[in-house]
């Protein structure tokens, strides 16, 4: 603890009013982290699916049909009250598309005043603290939405794309991440070889 208020002393944090200073520092904080159970492996498995977790779970899903997906969702204007909301399948496929990271991204969740829950009224008031102005930009008008094909290739523009496989919530297992590497190279080695003739 000596150690972290002679950093927070060196750097002469002054937009911290000295009273906000008193309080941190007159708790004696203690980080409790217990062992894992199984060991490392166990712990980044655990971590993997926060880490990597994707946009819906399968028990959020209520019903699918031709033309409709329904899903269940929290309405935190509510209070967080439990909700079910229908969109048509490739409006629910677009907005699904956009939780889907670029290469080698990874999505974390924040905690402390970053959290979705602080960020509502205790954010305002820690920017109001240290003085912090923020500038309110324009919103520029939305262009008109496309519909999304998800078996439309990204990079040919053609309707190439197929389904191999279905995983359950928690994603793959590491012998079906290797059988997909193979197949992966199968199908760019076709592509390429098809490409030069």
């Amino acid at each position: 603890m000596s150690c972290i208020r002679e950093r927070f002393n060196r750097f002469h944090i002054d937009a911290l009013h000295k009273s906000l200073r008193d309080l941190l520092f007159s708790k004696s904080w203690v980080v409790y982290a217990k062992r894992p159970f199984g060991g490392p492996e166990q712990v980044i498995e655990y971590l993997g699916r926060y880490t990597h977790k994707i946009a819906i779970s399968n028990h959020r899903l209520k019903s699918i049909d031709d033309s409709n997906v329904s899903f269940s969702y929290k309405d935190y204007r509510e209070n967080g009250k439990k909700k079910i909301l229908t969109l048509q399948r490739m409006e629910f496929v677009r907005r699904f598309s956009l939780h889907i990271l670029p290469k080698r991204f990874v999505r974390i969740r924040h905690y402390g005043i970053l959290s979705s829950t602080a960020k509502r009224g205790k954010f305002e008031n820690v920017k109001a603290s240290l003085k912090v102005r923020v500038k309110k930009q324009k919103r520029k008008p939305v262009p008109e939405r496309k519909v999304y094909n998800p078996s439309v290739c990204s990079v040919c523009k053609k309707e190439s794309m197929i389904r191999i496989l279905d995983f359950d919530f928690r994603g793959p297992p590491a012998t079906i991440l290797q059988t997909l590497s193979k197949q992966t190279k199968k199908v760019n080695e076709n592509s390429t070889s098809e490409k030069a003739s």
